[in-house]
């Protein structure tokens, strides 16, 4: 274990101590994975959307320009028939968040900590940091793995061709961009826009964690694997669990399939939607008329 989990670890055993709970459990099967695999869906290569999610941030295939304007919302959307009722979408924090939630924390205080961040080897090819953007009051977060070349450029994120599609999707969910937060696991362009490795996502995702916490907004969509498992902390790959709800540091989280694999993909358009008309039963929202 790392030295920083065996510290918040001890410190949670204390704190039981303290509190005269115990014993804990010491024969209690412990899942592999966070996340329960749904019945009858198919199981997906981890490596596979997340190739695809990568390339397709540089390389888009032309006529891919989704018209996100659907039908209404069903009723039949707010709840999924693949949820499972044994996960748990409490509102307030576990013990490990709170201790985590800064007292007093602001979106400026965050990116003046991150500040001309050199903590990870992305640093060296970047042009800006990408810290994010959209409303400090927003409902709804959506969380993308990391910036690409136009995102690089003008520092900030979804700005490219999937950007373009991103904003689509939000306005067809009666929204508009400004409305939304948007950000990335990780804050710095990957060489290439290769997904961002292990430790470049331990060493960054922590800002995204206090940003979350700042704004708590009632959901989280995840873009794409890296940021679901990211979240999620687990190896599943997402087909396993995108559109099922999740609860995470008192927001709700869905995950669904990126803006860039959807541009290499057209056809995982309409589950995009699916997963999109979920959130908006959630948040009360009424799609776009034309």
């Amino acid at each position: 274990m790392e030295p920083g989990n065996r510290a918040r670890v001890e410190a949670w055993l204390r704190y039981g101590s303290d509190l005269g709970l115990g014993p804990y459990y010491r024969d209690r099967a412990v899942p592999e994975t966070a996340v329960m695999a749904t019945p009858g869906a198919g199981v997906e290569s981890l490596d596979q959307p997340s190739q695809a999610m990568a390339a397709a941030a540089g390389q888009t295939d032309a006529g891919s320009t989704l018209a996100f304007s659907q039908p209404p919302v069903s009723p039949a959307a707010s709840v999924s028939p693949r949820s499972s009722p044994a996960v748990s979408l409490a509102q307030d924090p576990s013990l490990f968040e709170a201790s985590d939630r800064i007292e007093g924390d602001t979106l400026g205080l965050i990116r003046e900590t991150i500040g001309d961040c050199t903590r990870c080897k992305l640093h060296k090819g970047r042009t800006n940091i990408v810290f994010g953007v959209g409303s400090m009051k927003a409902q709804l977060v959506f969380v993308g793995e990391g910036p690409g070349r136009d995102e690089d450029i003008k520092g900030e994120p979804f700005v490219g061709r999937a950007g373009k599609l991103l904003t689509q999707m939000i306005e067809a969910m009666g929204l508009r961009r400004e409305d939304v937060y948007i950000c990335n696991v990780v804050k710095c362009r990957p060489p290439e826009n290769r997904l961002p490795e292990k430790d470049e996502i331990t060493t960054c995702s922590p800002f995204l964690f206090r940003q979350i916490d700042v704004i708590r907004p009632k959901v989280i969509c995840c873009l794409g694997s890296c940021a679901s498992q990211t979240l999620l902390q687990t190896t599943q790959g997402i087909s396993r669990f995108r559109g099922e709800w999740f609860d995470f540091r008192g927001s709700k989280l869905i995950a669904t399939y990126h803006p860039a694999y959807l541009l290499r993909n057209p056809n995982a358009k309409g589950e995009v939607w699916k997963d999109l008309q979920k959130v908006m039963a959630v948040l009360g929202l009424q799609p776009k008329r034309k």
